[in-house]
């Protein structure tokens, strides 16, 4: 009887197993449209603002990152109508949380800097030997990159963390170098190695 209620809990073990890998799986598969299509919705608006800065009135246009949300969201809706169906799960949840947890970040940083702008929150602290002065692009890459990086690892999926931490601490420490304007082509790399890649290197492998 101990003998048969030990391989019965063995048994329970590798069907819960089976079901998080199952699920792991098909979770991996189902994101490699949503982040390409994140990934083309970043890199596309960065260039677009880009350009529209540079040649049509400055930093102003970056009002247009609200309509890349908008876009972003669109595109998901679209996607989420042809995603294979998956029941809820720990991995799915997990992931679900750490971007969410992402969004939350990012939108308190942007709500901080809309402050700043309308001339109701500095950005600019000073300390005792000096400024601190506080990069958006920098923090929005590593943010980021952390969040990528742990939806590899929960996926199990080495190159999404190869191109996070790539994406990262690239996106980070290349903003802190360059001027205004110039941090939107950071922003550009950033989508294309941290989301484009992963993405499409998901898509064609499940294609096989």
């Amino acid at each position: 009887m101990e003998e048969n209620k030990n391989l019965t809990a063995e048994r329970s073990l590798e069907i819960i197993t089976e079901q998080i890998e199952r699920s792991r799986r098909t979770i991996t598969q189902n994101s490699s449209k949503s982040l390409i299509c994140w990934g083309v919705c970043v890199f596309v608006f960065a260039l677009l603002i880009a350009y529209l800065w540079k040649n049509c009135g400055g930093p102003v246009w970056n009002i247009l990152w609200g309509a890349m949300w908008l876009f972003g969201c669109l595109g998901e809706w679209l996607i989420s109508k042809h995603k294979e169906p998956v029941g809820p799960s720990f991995v799915g949840k997990t992931v679900g949380q750490v971007w969410a947890i992402f969004g939350i970040f990012i939108g308190a940083i942007g709500l901080f800097f809309c402050l700043n702008g309308l001339g109701l929150l500095s950005v600019d602290f000073t300390l005792p030997h000096g400024h601190l002065y506080i990069n958006l692009t920098s923090i929005i890459s590593l943010c980021f990159g952390i969040a990528s990086t742990t939806t590899g690892a929960i996926l199990k999926n080495a190159f999404m963390q190869i191109c996070g931490l790539i994406a990262g601490l690239g996106g980070f420490f290349v903003a802190l170098l360059l001027p205004g304007v110039e941090q939107l082509y950071v922003m550009a790399a950033v989508a294309l190695v941290g989301l484009i890649l992963p993405g499409v290197a998901v898509y064609l492998r499940n294609k096989k």
